[in-house]
């Protein structure tokens, strides 16, 4: 199996590919490291990205950003950086992607809890959270040649947590958020949502 992983140097991109290597090759590809470099935020770049790295059997997302601030205080540049980054770079990787992906092969998006569960500040990242789950269910009955797609919504992560200096016993840590990408890639399962707490208990 050869499977691409975008965002493969942050957080769950990291546990993600180890996860994964023992299933094949796995590339990692990062905005500023990994062994491809890739801005989601840029079609040109995509495109060039998955020409340079061919047919995969599986292409995973744990890329991109939104802002966390009050609906009143968003400003242009946040809210286009959120629908550029999280909701578009994502869905072109679907629309971009599928002619990358192996015949059976799979992609799987991320989205995140604010999506369902909305927090104060949370009204960008919950919106393109939502985008990116509902653009998911459709393109699963798009796609040709039994190409799956799929999302994962993780909760707060546990490292990201301490990283903030907050609690991260209220977060999962990001090895366990990584078995429901896992699962998107082994598994048969197309045009769902997998909430990432649903597998760490598996």
């Amino acid at each position: 199996m050869k499977v691409l992983v975008i965002g493969g140097t942050g957080t769950i991109g990291q546990a993600v590919v180890r996860e994964l290597s023992g299933d094949g090759e796995v590339i990692s590809a990062g905005r500023s490291g990994g062994d491809v470099r890739v801005d989601i935020t840029s079609p040109d770049a995509i495109r060039e990205a998955l020409q340079q790295i061919g047919t995969v059997d599986a292409i995973v997302s744990c890329a991109g950003q939104a802002a966390f601030a009050a609906t009143d205080q968003l400003t242009e540049e946040q809210m286009e950086l959120s629908v550029r980054s999280k909701l578009l770079g994502q869905v072109n990787l679907v629309r971009f992607g599928a002619a990358h992906v192996a015949d059976g092969g799979s992609i799987t998006l991320s989205s995140g809890l604010l999506a369902h569960q909305p927090a104060r500040g949370s009204a960008a990242i919950s919106m393109v959270n939502a985008g990116v789950e509902a653009f998911a269910r459709a393109a699963a009955l798009d796609l040709p040649r039994g190409i799956r797609v799929n999302v994962v919504s993780p909760p707060w992560v546990a490292e990201t947590l301490s990283a903030m200096g907050r609690d991260p016993a209220k977060g999962l840590p990001a090895e366990q958020v990584a078995r429901a990408y896992a699962e998107c890639v082994r598994g048969t399962r197309t045009g769902e949502v997998l909430d990432a707490r649903d597998f760490a208990r598996a």
